[in-house]
């Protein structure tokens, strides 16, 4: 197998691990919910797979639900729950009328019942009912996506604009129990910031909120900026909440692939966090310094980087990060690095990530692909396919932020199948 193979392997092996259905069933193993009825209200990119495993495991207890999750990514009927596909990134009409039905839902709870929110990444946009045109909403989302805001700036923004999000929801469930399962998709696992935190009390503040709007000054109207002024509920006396999955489960599933694929793992972090382009020439630097090795190492990386977009070029970050090892990487032997979105896609495109080793950009260049310039471009995606270094895995059903991977391959050490 060579390190093309390995790296698909390691990715399937890692995100398999971090599926949804599991998380859900052991977060319902054993729980009792009494003998109100059962809602079920699920939203994000493992929405649909969380729902249905929801529905295997409570066996006909659900008695109504709503499922929202990004387009293409629902696989079939559930029963007794209605699904929708809507916006991703940036949301829309669906997302606003799925949202809505799941706020009628919630109008009509009694003491007794139970909302089961099932939450994954993603669902900032999708479960969304916004307290300002929707238009204006779709242009403070696609400003904060492409100034570099991070994940945290963008849901403290975001709940406040919102008729559901920073535990707005949980507020409209009283008062009936809400009991929240979550896959994060944020680094640190803070609650309140997994999809703007529905149904959880927010630590975020308006101050705060209106410092991230002048840092990046974002183009609001008097009705968006009178919101950020409003505060979100920092206290909920009727939820429950339980984080099933994160990143680290993802980093740890992908340092158990590499390892039975004969390599000594070392996970540098599981809360990567900074420029695409800078964490691609960190994890080449790695390489360099390692190049005497005399056993396989595999260093490992978890988290979400930025990119701040000024090209007019087709990637995502994780495509930016290959493209930006590529060029530190070059000419190192049996060196790789790689790097997906656990979700299956990578920006606005049908990659879920990138794959470059130490010929990369040899090749490139005798293809009339300048790495330089693809960068400055913002085009990581066209550059890596003509050198056929896209990774492909379409929609995964699962979403926990990225793994990246430096491969290091020295003799011929044994391999566990």
């Amino acid at each position: 197998m060579n390190l093309r193979g390995e790296a698909e392997r390691i990715v399937k092996e890692a995100i398999r691990q971090v599926l949804p259905d599991e998380a859900v069933f052991r977060a319902l193993a054993g729980k009792k919910f009494g003998s109100g009825r059962i809602f079920v209200a699920a939203a994000g990119k493992a929405g649909w797979q969380m729902a249905h495993a929801a529905s295997e495991a409570l066996k006909g207890r659900i008695e109504r639900g709503i499922v929202v999750t990004k387009y293409h990514h629902a696989r079939g009927e559930i029963p007794r729950m209605r699904c929708f596909e809507a916006g991703h990134p940036v949301p829309d009409d669906n997302s606003f009328a799925a949202t809505e039905a799941a706020m009628e839902l919630a109008f009509g709870l009694e003491k007794e019942d139970t909302l089961l929110f099932l939450l994954s990444g993603g669902g900032s946009a999708l479960f969304e009912k916004p307290l300002v045109s929707g238009k204006e909403l779709a242009g403070i989302t696609e400003e904060l996506l492409t100034c570099g805001a991070d994940i945290v700036e963008i849901n403290t923004i975001r709940k406040r604009l919102s008729a559901v999000k920073g535990g707005k929801f949980a507020r409209l469930c009283e008062p009936a129990r809400v009991y929240s399962i979550l896959l994060s998709d944020i680094l640190g696992d803070p609650l309140d910031m997994i999809a703007s935190g529905p149904t959880v009390p927010d630590s975020s503040t308006c101050r705060q909120a209106c410092a991230i709007a002048e840092k990046y000054c974002l183009r609001l109207s008097p009705e968006a900026e009178a919101l950020l002024r409003l505060e979100t509920p920092k206290t909920l006396e009727n939820t429950e909440t339980v984080v099933m999955g994160s990143v680290k489960d993802l980093c740890l599933a992908a340092a158990e692939s590499c390892k039975r694929l004969g390599y000594e793992p070392v996970l540098l972090t599981d809360q990567l966090c900074c420029e695409a382009r800078e964490a691609g020439s960190f994890l080449a630097s790695v390489a360099k310094s390692h190049q005497d090795s005399e056993k396989s190492l595999a260093f490992l990386a978890g988290g979400e980087t930025v990119v701040h977009v000024t090209g007019k070029g087709l990637g995502g970050r994780n495509q930016e990060l290959v493209l930006a090892a590529a060029e530190g990487i070059a000419g190192l032997r049996s060196t790789a690095v790689f790097s997906v979105g656990s979700d299956g896609t990578d920006g606005p495109t049908d990659a879920a990530g990138g794959f470059a080793d130490g010929g990369t950009k040899a090749r490139l260049a005798e293809s009339g692909v300048d790495i330089y310039k693809a960068l400055r471009d913002n085009d990581a995606y066209h550059a890596l396919d003509a050198d056929g270094g896209l990774i492909k895995t379409g929609p995964t059903g699962t979403n926990v932020n990225d793994v990246s991977v430096l491969l290091i391959r020295r003799g011929e050490n044994k391999r566990s199948v």
